[in-house]
């Protein structure tokens, strides 16, 4: 737990640790600042301050905008400055200040200065201690309680009028329709009439395929290798996500596993290895699996950034134990931290789970049902021979997955990519198995599902799917208007102004093949089910303005248009040909987007959402869970 923030006037350094226990707080104190003692004695190494200069490079070169506009990034970048009597344009224009660090960075007293003048020499300084308290919400619960039973004691009759008569008023105004025209519109003509995909073009490396495409970055390189998977049984299909996740943060190339990190952190912006495993776009039940390893750098590292992917791929080294045992405790405890945030994400995998093969394998890796298969191994490789045997399975599956065919991506600018294409051939050749069985998976047993799991929360996460219809089916459009038009019109109101629910809404998948409703931190858990239930009965039982339709449809073509940074835009049009989506059906289905009527909507509802197709899923407490009858009560 480590950072250094510039968003307020007076920067702030954050140094400590995460799930320590409270009377530990000196100990603490004491191991933070023996570290800065020592650091600021024994200066550190001059590679080590060059690899931290090259991350500051490479993170302001960089352009992003796939999850956050790189246009806001740069305003808030000047807001900063702006507010608190700065130079915005200084902070925007970076190169003079990285040439400055440079040139003060080779002085051997230049780490130590610093730590001294802004650290160690300086007394604001404040020690937070955050404990956790299990009994919190019970607390405020029964404080809450003897709150209003005093008030209520308190009150005399007109006052209990009053609050009466105010929420009354209160949902009058929330039933209200808010006048759409006093804010400025954008219309369905204001579309463009086509969708801009960036285009690549096939130059092999050797033998293996390679995908090139031109764009800006800034002189950024971005390769990535994708292989395909083979059949997998059971016990590797269960490995897989850990193999990805352990993959980049060994040893490799004959390097233990610092040495490794500290050469990544020198010549790339970092690498990482993941699975991505879609269903057809005619029949989600048709599979495809890759694995991908990936990783970017600046233009004058491509080299170096080839032969640490090749060397991960193929000699990435499980023998260092005690690396391994920290990776999956890490694992973990991320996963359980994140089941607050994400909980309506994992309430939806679990909803979905039984619709296609690709919802199983989404429930069972990143699910509620993966993480009881990740609490179940971290607690098994507590046994030595536990971890020598997990290690031996992934060098194996390591393997095999290596052996595979593959293919490159290649994203860079245009005048860079000969060199690139000099340095992939001295490193990259194929050494495939021959005739490899396809990847697979079994179709999910499909049975209705109320399923509540029981974690640690003060609010539910509540989830209801039906299954549907594969991405190019004719009324796959309809249901990916639906899902806007019925959180605009219904249920935002219901669930989150009316319900309390920080969001909530509702939406196709198209891996899956479903449509899903949602809540996200919600306090009601039976009235809100009730409310999807009901935002399909008002679909039907209203007479819905088009304006309303338009705002729906604008959403749905605002997300397909949605830019993204140069780079993200060719990877995700290269990995939409490779599953499928290809730049044809891509514009196929926004052309048949705008063309949605509220007859569509009211057609597929009724054909798809009916109540016995329903699966349910729920996240929340044991007192909450143990007031619903009927449901499967699973212990995460």
């Amino acid at each position: 737990m480590c950072g250094f923030d510039t968003s307020t006037r007076e920067a702030t350094f954050v140094c400590g640790l995460e799930g320590s226990n409270p009377e530990e707080a000196d100990a603490v104190e004491k191991l933070v600042l023996d570290v800065l003692h020592q650091v600021a004695a024994d200066g550190v190494p001059q590679a080590a301050v060059d690899a931290a200069l090259h991350q500051l490079e490479l993170s302001e070169r960089e352009i992003t905008g796939d999850g956050f506009p790189y246009g806001l990034r740069l305003l808030m970048e000047a807001l900063t400055p702006a507010i608190h009597g700065g130079d915005p344009i200084t902070a925007l224009d970076s190169d003079p200040l990285l040439e400055q660090l440079r040139a003060e960075s080779r002085a051997a007293d230049f780490i130590p200065h610093l730590i001294r003048q802004l650290l160690l020499d300086n007394p604001h300084r404040v020690d937070l201690v955050m404990a956790p308290d299990p009994e919190l919400s019970a607390k405020q619960a029964a404080s809450e309680n003897q709150r209003l039973a005093t008030l209520g004691a308190t009150l005399a009759d007109a006052d209990k009028t009053r609050i009466i008569e105010q929420a009354r008023m209160l949902a009058e105004r929330q039933q209200q329709q808010d006048d759409p025209e006093l804010l400025p519109r954008v219309g369905l003509d204001d579309v463009p009439p086509d969708l801009k995909i960036p285009e690549g073009v096939s130059r092999p490396v050797g033998q293996i395929p390679a995908h090139w495409y031109a764009q800006g970055t800034n002189g950024m390189v971005y390769l990535q290798a994708v292989l395909d998977l083979p059949t997998l049984d059971a016990d590797e299909l269960d490995l897989l996500p850990f193999l990805c996740a352990c993959l980049t943060d060994v040893g490799s190339g004959g390097r233990d596993y610092r040495t490794t990190q500290a050469w990544q952190a020198a010549v790339t912006g970092g690498i990482n290895a993941r699975v991505s495993v879609r269903g057809g776009v005619a029949d989600v039940s048709e599979v495809k699996g890759v694995l991908v390893v990936a990783g970017k750098a600046l233009a004058r590292n491509q080299g170096a950034l080839s032969d640490l992917l090749w060397n991960t791929l193929t000699s990435a080294r499980f023998d260092e134990l005690p690396k391994l045992r920290e990776i999956i405790a890490q694992m973990r405890a991320q996963r359980e931290e994140a089941i607050t945030d994400h909980g309506h994400m994992l309430a939806l995998a679990a909803a979905s789970a039984s619709f296609s093969p690709v919802a199983a394998l989404n429930h069972r890796w990143d699910g509620l049902q993966g993480l009881k298969a990740l609490k179940a191994l971290d607690d098994g490789l507590d046994e030595p021979a536990a971890l020598q045997n997990f290690a031996s399975r992934l060098e194996r599956l390591r393997d095999r997955l290596a052996a595979m065919p593959k293919q490159l991506l290649v994203v860079s600018e245009a005048e860079r990519q000969a060199a690139l294409a000099e340095a992939l051939a001295a490193r990259w050749h194929d050494h495939q198995s021959s005739s490899p069985l396809p990847f697979g998976l079994a179709p999910p047993t499909a049975s209705p599902i109320r399923q509540g799991f029981r974690v640690n929360t003060q609010v539910n996460f509540c989830a209801k799917a039906y299954p549907t219809v594969a991405p190019d089916h004719p009324d796959a459009p309809a249901l990916q208007v639906l899902g806007d038009f019925l959180r605009n019109g219904y249920l935002h109101r219901a669930i989150r102004e009316q319900g309390g629910a920080y969001g909530g809404g509702a939406g196709y998948h198209p891996d899956s093949g479903s449509f899903r409703f949602y809540s996200y931190r919600d306090p009601r858990l039976a009235d809100t089910l009730a409310d999807f239930d009901r935002s399909l009965a008002w679909l039907h039982s209203n007479d819905h303005p088009a304006r309303t339709l338009e705002e729906a449809i604008l959403g749905v073509i605002a997300a397909i248009d949605k830019p993204g940074s140069p780079a993200g835009e060719a990877i995700t049009a290269f990995f939409g040909t490779l599953f499928g989506r290809t730049p044809e059906q891509r514009r196929r289905f926004r052309q048949q987007v705008l063309a949605v009527t509220v007859a569509d909507l009211q057609r597929v509802a009724q054909t798809y959402l009916q109540p016995e197709r329903a699966n349910c899923a729920v996240i929340s407490d044991a007192r909450t869970l143990g007031a619903q009858p009927d449901w499967a009560v699973i212990t995460v």
